[in-house]
């Protein structure tokens, strides 16, 4: 069974900063085995830093784009369809608690995204929270899909950096496998070097999803190793 271990940068790192973090990476990384290594960058640096990680030729470690777009190409001012990137990236994260409240993303439009980069035979992550999670995730079983990860991150986790207690992530993640099949779900919300063991070992759970500890080449490459 694959472990996963998600960084999201959200809107941090310029391009060189990238390149600098993977070079500190590669420096530090272990292959382990099972465990998929998935960066998400900032969309500005993307297409460079994928050059780049191409010739660092680091196994088991993949990119992945912050979002897409709800619709194919066209006239959509602004928007990164799904088949624009597929040469860039294996993975999208789609519906992150950030973009359904500042960027006000309905349910419709992660379903969207969801079948969009499905049909770009790109891996969707798809974050939910346990108020709607069965209403996020229901939608997605009439999907045709060929992979998809879930990433479960509590609001309160994520607003005051207070971790869930990994009791109760069990709990969760065990009744929303229960439901909805063998997806497999990650946790993500105040995970740090210090505590990410803990959820690692948790058995419903198939890795985590890293925000702000990602951010430091030195504390995500010691989460890693602590996932095998």
């Amino acid at each position: 069974m694959k472990e996963y271990v998600i960084a999201n940068w959200k809107c941090h790192k310029t391009g060189d900063d990238a390149r600098k973090w993977f070079d500190d990476f590669a420096d530090l990384y272990e292959v382990q085995e099972n465990v998929e290594v998935i960066v998400a960058p900032s969309y500005i640096c993307l297409e460079n830093l994928a050059a780049h990680v191409r010739d660092l030729n680091l196994e088991n470690v993949h990119l992945a784009a912050q979002d897409v777009s709800p619709f194919p190409r066209g006239g959509y001012t602004g928007a990164v369809a799904a088949d624009m990137i597929k040469n860039l990236v294996e993975y999208v994260i789609i519906g992150h608690s950030e973009r359904r409240r500042y960027f006000h993303e309905t349910r419709q439009d992660v379903i969207n995204k969801v079948t969009e980069t499905a049909d770009a035979d790109l891996i969707p992550i798809v974050c939910i929270e346990y108020s709607s999670a069965h209403s996020q995730l229901s939608p997605l079983h009439d999907i045709e899909l060929k992979d998809l990860i879930v990433a479960y991150g509590p609001v309160d986790s994520l607003t005051f950096r207070i971790p869930e207690a990994p009791e109760k992530v069990e709990k969760i993640i065990a009744h929303f496998k229960g439901m909805h099949g063998d997806w497999p779900m990650v946790y993500g919300g105040a995970l740090l070097p210090g505590n990410a063991k803990r959820y690692l070992s948790l058995p419903s759970l198939s890795g985590v999803f890293v925000g702000a500890a990602s951010l430091d080449a030195a504390e995500f490459a010691s989460i890693v190793r602590e996932a095998q």
